[in-house]
């Protein structure tokens, strides 16, 4: 009998060391999911006019964007930008495709997330740019332009700097491009024209600055960028 009492503590121990040890071992399980790797964006091609797809009305069409599979991806979030209006659609999916209904004679951008079950690590892919065909359309309006510096959030010295951003347009017939900076929102001081994608201004300690460019093409189609906005020291 006092054998037996001896051996209960025993076993006890073991059975927890079992349980620990199972843990630890789905735990490292769960740990060791590989990420998933970004995703090769294939369709509608970047910098381009989509003249493909099912033409539903004179102001919608139904466009299939389409990308490689990303290395262990489960899902994808696609994510496609109406860059006339400023607005986003996010879209789940399992394939690495998906049909969409569009506006057509639009600018868009889109991407597309991976995800992976098990982690919540995901992938971005690159940011790619189209324009939707239109009716019978000679000229199309540049893309917005996209601020390379400062970078919206950002902080900067006091004094001179320089203001950069790209921007392209399906008939690479950009013109020109007009800075507005102030210290309100929205700006409304127009601080140059340039054949550049730069331009340098002087900036005060303390303030917050925002600023956008308008670009021009060569027939008079224009396009704002979004407000871009930073702080100075």
């Amino acid at each position: 009998m006092n054998t037996f009492k001896k051996l209960i503590p025993t076993c006890l121990s073991l059975i927890l060391l079992g349980a620990s040890c199972s843990s630890d071992e789905n735990g490292s399980e769960i740990d060791s999911v590989d990420p998933p790797t970004q995703a090769t964006l294939l369709f509608p091609e970047n910098n381009t006019e989509c003249n493909e797809g099912a033409v539903i009305s004179e102001t919608e069409a139904e466009v299939l964007f389409q990308w490689e599979e990303a290395t262990n991806a489960s899902s994808y979030i696609l994510e496609i930008t109406n860059l006339n209006e400023g607005t986003s659609r996010n879209i789940s999916t399992i394939t690495n495709e998906f049909l969409i209904r569009i506006l057509r004679g639009v600018a868009y951008s889109w991407s597309v997330k991976s995800l992976v079950s098990g982690t919540t690590d995901t992938a971005e892919s690159s940011i790619w740019k189209f324009y939707s065909a239109g009716l019978q359309e000679e000229s199309h309006a540049p893309f917005p332009a996209e601020a390379i510096s400062p970078q919206s959030g950002t902080t900067v010295n006091a004094g001179s700097i320089t203001v950069e951003w790209e921007a392209s347009d399906v008939d690479n017939d950009i013109a020109s491009y007009t800075l507005w900076v102030d210290t309100v929102n929205p700006p409304t001081t127009e601080v140059g024209d340039t054949s550049n994608t730069n331009l340098g201004i002087t900036v005060a300690s303390g303030q917050v600055y925002y600023w956008k460019v308008v670009t021009t093409d060569q027939v008079g189609n224009t396009s704002d960028s979004q407000i871009f906005e930073f702080a100075v020291n």
